[in-house]
């Protein structure tokens, strides 16, 4: 009898799951329901305990859409994975994230959040540290902690929540939105969502997280773990709305985006290129999102969601055959030798870029449209059309040196276009990449939008993408290259290339100082002081008194006997006045 693998089995358990979710959300869309669900789990007394559920259009997309990459990211692990004697203890970790995520995702209660949000926070550290090494302990510490300011935010937003009499804090958003209390649980709420979704200036650790396995980093750091706090903001969008919080999201948002995509053009790591790259498109969701637009932030999170999942997919293909190498320099020409993976791998980023029609270019087009007839200020508008740019000129960057040219590693190679299960996991996701953005477009708006603006401003966002292309392309050329990489220009490169300094700063920068005080005090004090006046100062008199007195003994014997009378008439007094 031959029994399933828990790859297999977890791979129909959810794909069925996510197929549901699916159709329920169409339900719901096209009644345009909302099902609030009360569960009474313990009821004492007058005291009753209550988990809450909210299902509306919103949740069961999004729980579709992750249970569907959760799936094939299973699927796709079977043969990824195959040569680890843990595998299962791996597909455990990945279920027990998605469950965390379907818990964030149907609460609308912040306690039942904060399970699922530490839920996720624990798994996530546990999958970066997968592999055990130093690099990978230093990634997943940083990942930890990083999140954990977000979740003492969190924390605080409950207890301020306490005003209200309860923690459903959908109840309160639209009676209470200009009161104090709920701007500062709005900024707090914020805050987690920002360590959570890796906005400045808590943005190292989403490279540092690619330590972990490529199938991780396809499903948790690229389509659902990062996007949850875009969702939390997406329930929280009306205080963002109606407060100062969206203009200073948008800013950080916004610098978020332009830093990520000036840092991946100067990145050489194949994983890090592509975490930089989704850093960049949250920076995007964010910053539409703080301008109102909730609808398309969401769109843009689940086409986003789509693409990326598949282009870590196909980079972990790549990495496979090219002997863990993740260095782009080292590749070259795999359109010749992996056809089908280089297919999907060009699919995906086109789809990234905005090319027409594939996912990426219903969300992203529209965004850069609605930001154009937007009442937003010139800074932000550059910000926005640069950084699409930027988006463009990395990913033909990454195009230039892993598909054209000349293989650049060693002269024997096993490459193979022939792992058919992880291929099979690909060409699911590659067809929803290129359907999943006019699906979506026609599903979440119930009005076709038709965005009025002259020919020139229409081109634009075209024209910018066309010229990011070009200067991608034209910046890996060996000449200029060389140019930019000289010496002349080595602190800038420098700068742009390490996220604007942002992982020292978050390292040393935080750990530095804190140490040089402990070493001060330890010498000054501990070792110092009060070593010279506690145990070591006494204990050296004890030693000076007991070596002056063996002296007096063994030299003169008259003094000893007299210390001897001494002690006897001391004694003797002694006991008298008793």
């Amino acid at each position: 009898m031959k029994y399933l693998s828990i790859c297999s089995i977890s791979f129909i358990n959810l794909i069925s799951i996510s197929l549901s979710c699916f159709l329920l959300s169409l339900y719901f869309l096209l009644n345009n329901m909302i099902y609030f669900i009360e569960w009474e789990v313990v009821s004492l007394n007058s005291m009753s305990i209550v988990m809450t559920f909210l299902f509306d259009w919103m949740s069961l997309l999004f729980m579709s859409f992750v249970l569907m990459i959760a799936s094939l990211v299973i699927f796709y692990s079977k043969e990824y994975m195959e040569s680890d004697e843990n595998i299962n203890r791996f597909i455990m970790l990945v279920l027990m994230f998605v469950l965390s995520m379907m818990l964030l995702i149907i609460s609308p209660n912040l306690i039942s959040i904060l399970l699922g949000w530490d839920g996720l926070g624990l798994v996530s550290y546990c999958l970066v540290i997968y592999f055990q090494n130093v690099k990978s302990y230093n990634a997943g510490m940083l990942t930890a902690l990083s999140n954990r300011i977000g979740d003492v935010a969190f924390l605080l937003a409950i207890a301020w929540m306490l005003n209200y009499g309860s923690w459903n804090y959908i109840f309160y958003l639209e009676v209470m939105q200009n009161e104090f209390e709920m701007l500062i649980i709005g900024s707090l709420v914020m805050l987690a969502a920002m360590t959570k979704s890796a906005q400045i200036p808590f943005s190292s650790w989403l490279p540092a997280a690619m330590a972990a396995p490529t199938p991780v980093s396809a499903l948790v750091h690229s389509s659902t773990l990062v996007t949850a706090g875009v969702y939390l903001l997406i329930r929280f969008n009306i205080i963002l709305s109606t407060s100062w919080l969206g203009q200073l999201l948008l800013l950080l948002s916004g610098l978020t985006m332009f830093m990520a995509g000036l840092g991946a053009n100067f990145e050489f790591d194949l994983k890090k290129i592509i975490a930089l790259s989704t850093l960049s498109q949250l920076g995007l969701m964010m910053s539409i999102l703080s301008m109102g637009f909730y609808k398309l932030a969401m769109f843009h999170l689940l086409t986003h969601a789509l693409f990326k999942a598949l282009l870590f997919m196909c980079a972990g293909a790549i990495i496979h055959n090219m002997n863990n190498s993740q260095d782009i320099r080292l590749m070259g020409g795999l359109s010749i030798h992996m056809p089908l993976t280089s297919a999907c791998f060009n699919v995906s980023n086109l789809a990234l870029c905005g090319m027409p029609f594939l996912a990426g270019f219903y969300s992203k087009d529209m965004i850069l449209e609605i930001v154009m007839i937007s009442n937003i200020n010139l800074f932000s508008f550059f910000l926005y059309f640069f950084s699409t740019g930027l988006t463009v000129m990395y990913s033909f960057r990454l195009v230039y040196y892993s598909m054209t040219g000349e293989l650049n590693c060693g002269s024997l190679n096993m490459l193979n276009d022939e792992s058919w299960v992880m291929l099979r996991g690909m060409l699911g996701l590659l067809i929803m990449s290129i359907v999943g953005g006019s699906m979506l477009n026609w599903l979440i708006f119930p009005i076709p939008y038709m965005i009025c603006l002259p020919l020139y401003m229409k081109l634009l966002t075209l024209f910018v993408c066309i010229s990011g292309g070009m200067f991608g392309y034209l910046i890996s050329m060996t000449k200029i290259y060389f140019l930019n990489k000289s010496l002349l220009n080595y602190n800038i490169s420098m700068f742009l290339g390490s996220m604007w300094f942002m992982p020292y700063i978050s390292t040393y920068g935080m750990i530095f100082y804190p140490l040089n005080y402990g070493q001060l005090i330890v010498k000054s004090f501990d070792q110092g002081w009060s070593e010279y006046f506690g145990g070591q100062h006494l204990y050296q008199k004890l030693v000076n008194y007991s070596q002056t007195l063996f002296l007096m003994h063994n030299n003169s014997l008259k003094i000893y006997l007299m210390l001897f009378v001494f002690w006897i008439l001391i004694l003797f007094n002694f006991l008298l006045f008793l």
